[in-house]
């Protein structure tokens, strides 16, 4: 088998494209034949060395694939070998197979390209867990969305829409703010030349005040005290980003004076099965965004889409401030 092995951490030029050894499938799991693996911030953290793999994860960077199921695990029977699927990874990704617990795997909507599909798992798990388990995100409700152009952001645009909000978004060009609207972002704010507090405060709340109810922010520590200045009365403020650092100064009077909460959450640590595990979320993508994947309501936004031996530039776009969407890495043809 061939996959992406680092020859150290660093830049993009440290990811080559070699032998890794095949995996196989253990008792509830399955073995995919990777057609396209989805890239994500974290694979950029991943190989300059800041975030390494839950214990007995693949070292292998990658945390979502589409494709088709090559072999069965043993007590495995909601799946057959040929289906078109993508699935949710703690790692392993950028190689030719991988293997997944079963309750991590959704089905390919027909008439969607494997490529595009291999975009979805992460960012929907992320989003949905998020926006809705942890934040309760429904109608009515004003959602300000920091680095609306990222893949992250074009499909909680579109999430947020479909439940009935109000959507906000952070961008750092026109042309990007343009691209939100038209996913149904409807207040548009260009970070390098408006303040973000100023113009969230000027909206109101679903509860009838100023501020945002919800906000969802990639950036950490560096947008911590105007997150929390931009919140509106038990706003809540979720964290699932560190660009802006990791340490910053909360001031709690003004936390408290919203009666806010603050929330800090990732996808890939979390356990397998049980209480908020990623078998859960899964589950609730298949009976609540799946269907609306399925009929176009969600469409999958997708910025390129490169052969997996150039795995390098691929990371280099996702850096780039031009990106709008997912970079999609291409293992092979199915």
């Amino acid at each position: 088998m061939r996959a992406i092995n680092l020859n150290g951490f660093g830049g993009p030029e440290v990811m080559e494209w070699t032998t890794a050894p095949a995996p196989a499938p253990g008792h509830g799991e399955v073995l995919i034949e990777v057609a396209a693996a989805g890239v994500n911030r974290a694979d950029l953290l991943q190989r300059q060395g800041f975030y390494p793999p839950p214990a007995g994860a693949s070292e292998i960077i990658g945390l979502e694939v589409s494709g088709v199921i090559a072999e069965l695990g043993d007590g495995v029977h909601d799946w057959q070998v040929g289906d078109r699927v993508c699935a949710l990874l703690s790692g392993g990704g950028y190689a030719e197979r991988v293997v997944v617990a079963a309750t991590q795997v959704l089905a390919v909507p027909d008439g969607l390209d494997l490529g595009a599909a291999a975009g979805l798992p992460e960012v929907a798990a992320t989003v949905w867990s998020n926006l809705v388990t942890t934040a309760g995100l429904h109608a009515g409700q004003l959602v300000l969305i920091h680095g609306g152009g990222s893949g992250i952001g074009t499909h909680a645009i579109q999430l947020a829409v479909t439940r009935g909000a109000r959507v906000a978004v952070t961008a750092g060009s026109q042309q990007k703010l343009e691209r939100c609207k038209e996913l149904g972002a409807s207040v548009l704010i260009n970070y390098r030349d408006d303040d973000f507090v100023a113009r969230i405060r000027a909206e109101e709340s679903g509860a009838g005040g100023p501020g945002a109810d919800i906000i969802l922010d990639n950036m950490g520590a560096a947008y911590l005290p105007r997150n929390v200045e931009a919140l509106a009365r038990h706003g809540h403020l979720v964290v699932i980003g560190m660009q802006g650092g990791v340490s910053g100064e909360l001031n709690l009077a003004a936390l408290l004076g919203k009666w806010g909460s603050i929330h800090a959450n990732n996808v890939r640590n979390r356990p397998a099965t049980g209480n908020h595990s990623k078998a859960t979320i899964i589950a609730d993508l298949k009976r609540h965004v799946w269907p609306l994947i399925a009929d176009g309501t969600i469409v999958p936004v997708i910025h390129a889409e490169i052969p997996i031996e150039d795995a390098p530039e691929a990371h280099r776009m996702l850096d780039s401030a031009e990106t709008f969407g997912k970079v999609i890495l291409r293992v092979r043809e199915i």
